[in-house]
């Protein structure tokens, strides 16, 4: 198992319940300074906050947008992302228009997201699949229009579908954007030997409510949606 602070470098700590109070957050951010976790990733009326608790420290501030089923129009994703960005997010993570994708609508779909990508200014942008609702094609057309829209990450899941992160599914998505591109695994990492075996099938990154657990080599129970 590689040090715990390697393992945590990876890991954006999550909270994105709908009940989450500011307390919540409060901890979650000490959580992430005290283990050196890359970021959190919390719900957009929460961003102000995290950059607060978070300041001097060099975990980030990831957030989410149209979240969690990708279907709200190009113009809310668009200003969702814009607003995250005046509150401070480093990384914004996107749901896919699913329906448009499943649909054949792709032209819709890479509008949409160069739309966020540029809204975003330059910050990461992971684009969130929800990979247990496609088929292994729509897997693939998914990942080409990632690629094509100036994303930096393909993402797994949401955490609020019937499925999350699989192994053949990460592999699956890092043959296809290559070695270069990241990968982000999320949905059911609760405990360390799930996480090495993510980051063994091509994950650069894991999204997860579980991190404290994960990080001293136990396991956690996932509550925070991912």
């Amino acid at each position: 198992m590689p040090p715990a602070n390697d393992l945590a470098r990876r890991i954006d700590q999550t909270l994105l319940k709908a009940e989450a109070s500011l307390e919540d957050i409060k901890m979650l951010c000490a959580e992430a300074r005290h283990c050196g976790f890359h970021a959190v990733c919390v719900n957009g009326s929460w961003v102000t906050e995290a950059r607060h608790f978070l300041a001097g420290s060099k975990v980030q501030v990831a957030t989410v947008v149209g979240f969690p089923l990708g279907a709200t129009d190009c113009d809310t994703k668009r200003f969702e992302t814009e607003a995250a960005v005046d509150n401070g997010a480093h990384e914004i993570d996107v749901v896919l228009n699913i329906g448009r994708l499943k649909g054949g609508d792709d032209a819709y779909v890479l509008r949409e997201l160069r739309d966020v990508v540029e809204a975003a200014d330059e910050r990461p942008v992971k684009v969130i699949l929800e990979t247990c609702l496609l088929t292994r094609e729509e897997k693939i057309r998914a990942c080409q229009l990632v690629l094509g829209s100036g994303a930096r990450f393909v993402k797994t899941s949401t955490g609020f579908s019937h499925g999350g992160a699989t192994v053949e599914d990460v592999k699956l998505l890092r043959e296809i954007v290559g070695g270069q591109f990241g990968v982000k695994a999320a949905g059911g990492i609760r405990d360390a030997l799930t996480a090495l075996v993510m980051i063994e099938a091509g994950a650069d990154r894991l999204g997860t409510s579980a991190g404290v657990a994960i990080v001293q080599g136990g396991t956690g129970v996932s509550d925070g949606k991912n």
